[in-house]
């Protein structure tokens, strides 16, 4: 990290040390994260992580937010060029599969887990969640071109049950066409409630 101003070094090893917490969640599940797995895989000191963070519970907190933050800023740059038509809702559901997808989604759904007994991790991922949901359903309404709010409110909630039980049941399925299907499928549903 030579070259790097002391306060821009601190901001390196902070999001290294996120990211070595999301590589632990996906590799070790939520229990087996431990704070020694983490150093270990940001290759810090116990001293660094501490200085970074007091406690796993602060460190998870924290990652919950920089989960929401990459996939935000992945859904940003996979609609940048949205359009309109048809083509736009097939392109904004692509890129809500992308993000519901991959290792970023599989630690959320680690941290999701464990928040069911979980309160102050509860408490974190609620606000983060709720901030990537408004990004994805205000997209949702520009572009599904569903005018009736509540066939559109059932339609971005189906999606999102659709895209994460996808990946959530991925390992269980041995057909590579499926998922593609499924989504064809919703998108020939949602056509139908667009020319109403």
């Amino acid at each position: 990290m030579s070259g790097l101003t002391r306060k821009e070094q601190r901001a390196r090893t902070h999001e290294v040390l996120l990211d070595a917490t999301i590589r632990c969640l996906v590799t070790h599940g939520h229990a087996g994260t431990t704070t020694q797995r983490i150093q270990d895989e940001a290759g810090v000191s116990r001293g660094a992580l501490l200085h970074h963070f007091g406690s796993k519970s602060e460190l998870l907190v924290a990652a919950i937010h920089h989960i929401a933050d990459m996939r935000l800023r992945e859904f940003g740059e996979l609609v940048a060029d949205l359009g309109e038509g048809h083509e736009a809702l097939e392109q904004m559901v692509r890129a809500i599969r992308s993000v519901m997808a991959g290792p970023p989604f599989q630690a959320a759904i680690e941290l999701w887990t464990a928040s069911r007994t979980d309160a102050q991790l509860r408490e974190a991922l609620l606000p983060a969640e709720r901030r990537l949901g408004s990004a994805l359903r205000d997209l949702f309404n520009r572009h599904s071109g569903i005018t009736d709010p509540r066939a559109a409110q059932t339609a971005f909630e189906t999606l999102m049950a659709l895209v994460r039980g996808l990946e959530l049941t991925r390992i269980m399925r041995t057909d590579p066409t499926l998922e593609d299907r499924i989504i064809d499928d919703w998108l020939d549903h949602v056509a139908r409630l667009r020319d109403r």
